[in-house]
C-alpha cells in the first residue's frame, strides 16, 4: 500500500448519481489513494442511505445536517431527531449545514434558525461541523461566534482572505475541491497559496464541481488527487506533503476519524 494518503472531506456518495456503480467509485478512490470519504447528509429525508452507507462501508464516515438549500423541506422535528442519531450512528460531524443566500428563493430567516439550532447541536455534542456557505460569509461568521462548535469545515470556501482567517481564528479549516483545477479559478488559487496548509483540507463534493480533467462528467471521489496536484502545483510544493498535511488536518478537526 502506497504511503500517500488523502481523505475526500466533503462527498455525496450516497446520491442516486453512484447507484449504478458505487463499489466500483469506493475501490478506485482506494485504487488513488483516498483511504477515507466524509459523507454529509443533506435532509431527513435521505438520512437513511447516508447511515446504511457508512454502516456498509468501513472507508465512509457519517456527518448528519440539514442543508440550507432544501430549507423548505426541514422541520422542526428534523432537529429533535439529529442527536440522538447522531450519537447511535458514531458521526464525527454535524453537517452539511449552513447558509446560502446565492438562491433568492431560500427563506433566510429560516436557513438561519435551523443553522443556529444545528450549531448548538453541534457544540451540545462537542461536535464539529461542516458547513455550505454561499453569499453569506459576514452573517456566517456572526452566528458561529455567537454558537462555537468544536471546529469543522467551511466547505468549498471561495471568500476573502479576511473571511478565512476569521473561520481559521474559530478553529475552522478550509475545504478546496474540483474549481482548484481550472486555471481560470485564479481568485480561489491566489488564496490557496496564502493560506497556510495548516488551515487545508480537500474535498470533491461529488457528484457536483468536477476537476478540469473530467470537465462536463460526474465528479467522483477518485478524483482527490487531481485537487492535490494543483494545490502543490501553485504552492511549489511536494504532492506528498500536500497529501501528509491535509490528511492530518483532517484527522485533528475530524477525531471521529479512525488514524
Amino acid at each position: 500500500m502506497s504511503a500517500l494518503q488523502f481523505i475526500d472531506t466533503h462527498c455525496h456518495l450516497d446520491f442516486p448519481e453512484f447507484d449504478q456503480d458505487r463499489q466500483a467509485v469506493l475501490q478506485g478512490a482506494k485504487n488513488n489513494a483516498v483511504r477515507q470519504i466524509i459523507i454529509p447528509a443533506v435532509t431527513q429525508a435521505t438520512w437513511s442511505r447516508s447511515i446504511e452507507l457508512c454502516q456498509q462501508q468501513s472507508s465512509c464516515y457519517l456527518a448528519l445536517g440539514l442543508h440550507p438549500v432544501f430549507i423548505a423541506q426541514h422541520q422542526s422535528t428534523h432537529l429533535e431527531k439529529i442527536t440522538e442519531l447522531v450519537k447511535r450512528n458514531q458521526a464525527v460531524a454535524i453537517g452539511e449545514i449552513g447558509l446560502d443566500y446565492y438562491l433568492k428563493q431560500l427563506d433566510r430567516k429560516k436557513q438561519q434558525s435551523f443553522f443556529s439550532q444545528q450549531l448548538c447541536i453541534a457544540k451540545h455534542i462537542g461536535l464539529p461541523a461542516i458547513i455550505h456557505c454561499r453569499k453569506a460569509h459576514d452573517d456566517c461568521i456572526k452566528m458561529l461566534r455567537q454558537h462555537t462548535p468544536a471546529g469543522g469545515i467551511i466547505h468549498a470556501f471561495n471568500g476573502s482572505l479576511q473571511q478565512a482567517n476569521k473561520y481559521i481564528e474559530m478553529g475552522f479549516l478550509l475545504g478546496f475541491g474540483g474549481m482548484l483545477t481550472y486555471s481560470r479559478s485564479s481568485k480561489l488559487r491566489k488564496l490557496a497559496v496564502q493560506l497556510p496548509l495548516e488551515s487545508i483540507v480537500l474535498e470533491t463534493d461529488a457528484p457536483d464541481m468536477t476537476v478540469a480533467q473530467h470537465r462536463g462528467s460526474r465528479n467522483s471521489p477518485e478524483y482527490i488527487p487531481y485537487i492535490a496536484e494543483a494545490l502543490a502545483e501553485i504552492r511549489n510544493e511536494s504532492v506528498a506533503e500536500i497529501g501528509a498535511t491535509t490528511t492530518a488536518n483532517a484527522h485533528r478537526v475530524f477525531p471521529g476519524l479512525e488514524l
